[in-house]
């Protein structure tokens, strides 16, 4: 606390709460890649223009998103990815996360699907901070390891180790945070804007271009995270409501697509999460040269991207996802031209007949997770009952109404395919399935939350409240 400070009231050094912070964040961010990638600011029009159109014609979504605090957070909700290069920026971002009140929730391994990285979704965790910004980031960490050639292994070890990626004051703030608690308002807006410089686009390279091309040669992704001073925001990603509408309409905005939606079909109840975008751009960059000054080249990494959330599901429920899935991968693939395209959605929609599509079929076979809450009608009738009915019988009573409880995370399959189409590239990197969850949470300080323990504990969460409120007879202020 600086001597101004000290002479201040309290009023005026309130502690601001991550929630805010984490909307400030958020905000910042999503204006600074507007005016990065102008591309984004036409998605995010389109999508605003399709959501509105898709709530007028569905009055009960519209009524669901109110009822679960979703709808006046739906035009600005976003999701946003970044890539890092050593164990000490995973270490300190999650640190900084942490000020924006977002926690590592899921451990994905790509190397399955050629990707050399481990990631964490870092998100709110309890359902209010939810509803009050919903902010994702889903973060990877490269691994060295899993790179054959010791050389351009070691040249990558070397760049990384001497780059750092965060202010002093940012990091100054987050030990004022972790040590008493939280920032004032002054504070939190220094923060927001030291650390939005971290997620910054550079376009000058901190190597040269003949080991940038090496890099590249590896894989495209080891390029884009080695290469540069820090860990640019690739994407942000608006909600849409109609993933399918965003898909038809983005090349009459002069947007194109990637040709395939990542995730599961088109249904009537939307489930866990679908993905597309635009292909990434190439951008000039200078490069180092070997002697002095610069030499002007190119890169490929920031894409824009949509998705539409569904209903979390049950384990019983991403296993019957992951089992039909995969038969349909199995069948036909789709390479980064987009071929069989066509072939692989009608072979998708095929397999997922066997997926039940009604919202009372998924809760009964107990395949996703809901939110109960009271109807007036229960409430005004348990007033006069002397005892609670089973949870099956409020429901047919009319008691009680269940909504869908929205998947807040992401899937190792979809990430990974928008991984490889806006890299430009098919599956040829081969690295053995060899995950490594101990060493990322080393590496991260931290454990990360299992998300299907949040959603079932939120499921739960519900249904007794909704008890509670019936057995008062009242609504809960």
């Amino acid at each position: 606390m600086n001597a101004l400070e000290k002479d201040l009231p309290d009023a005026f050094l309130q502690i601001v709460h991550p929630d805010e912070i984490r909307s400030l964040f958020s905000t910042a961010m999503s204006n600074m890649y507007r005016t990065e990638v102008p591309q984004y600011g036409a998605l995010v029009e389109l999508v605003s223009e399709i959501n509105a159109a898709t709530l007028a014609n569905d009055p009960e979504l519209e009524q669901a998103l109110r009822r679960n605090g979703e709808l006046d957070q739906l035009g600005v909700e976003r999701h946003g990815a970044i890539r890092l290069g050593t164990t000490e920026e995973l270490f300190n971002i999650r640190r900084v996360f942490a000020v924006l009140g977002m926690h590592p929730v899921g451990y994905y391994d790509l190397s399955v699907a050629g990707v050399p990285v481990h990631s964490t979704a870092f998100r709110p965790v309890e359902d209010e901070a939810l509803r009050r910004n919903p902010f994702r980031v889903f973060t990877s960490l490269l691994r060295l390891d899993l790179i054959e050639d010791h050389a351009i292994r070691e040249e990558a070890a070397r760049v990384l180790s001497e780059r750092q990626i965060f202010t002093s004051r940012a990091l100054e703030l987050v030990e004022v945070f972790e040590n008493e608690g939280g920032l004032d308002r002054t504070q939190a807006d220094e923060f927001v804007r030291e650390v939005l410089d971290t997620f910054r686009w550079h376009g000058d390279a901190n190597v040269t271009l003949a080991t940038y091309n090496k890099l590249h040669d590896a894989h495209r992704l080891i390029a884009d995270v080695v290469s540069f001073r820090g860990p640019h925001i690739n994407h942000l990603t608006p909600r849409t409501l109609d993933i399918d509408a965003v898909q038809v309409a983005m090349p009459k905005h002069g947007i194109t697509p990637k040709a395939v939606i990542e995730g599961p079909p088109r249904r009537n109840c939307p489930i866990l999460i679908r993905q597309t975008s635009f292909k990434a751009l190439k951008e000039r960059i200078e490069f180092r040269a070997a002697n002095a000054g610069s030499v002007e080249g190119t890169h490929t990494a920031r894409f824009g991207e949509i998705e539409q959330r569904g209903v979390a599901l049950t384990p019983k429920g991403r296993a019957l996802y992951d089992e039909l899935l995969a038969s349909a991968r199995r069948n036909i693939q789709v390479d980064a031209a987009g071929a069989y395209a066509g072939n692989y959605e009608r072979e998708l929609a095929a397999r997922f007949e066997d997926f039940p599509d009604r919202w009372s079929e998924l809760r009964d076979q107990g395949l996703a997770y809901f939110r109960y809450s009271p109807t007036p009608e229960g409430l005004a009738a348990m007033g006069q009952e002397e005892a609670l009915h089973s949870l099956d019988d409020l429901l047919g009573r009319g008691y009680l109404r269940f909504d869908p409880i929205t998947y807040q995370d992401f899937l190792p399959v979809s990430a990974a395919g928008i991984f490889q189409s806006n890299l430009g590239m098919n599956e040829t990197q081969n690295y053995a399935e060899r995950s490594n969850r101990e060493a990322f949470e080393k590496a991260l300080g931290a454990k990360v939350a299992n998300e299907l323990d949040l959603y079932a504990a939120a499921q739960q969460n519900s249904i007794t409240g909704a008890l509670a409120q019936l057995s008062s007879g009242r609504q809960t202020p």
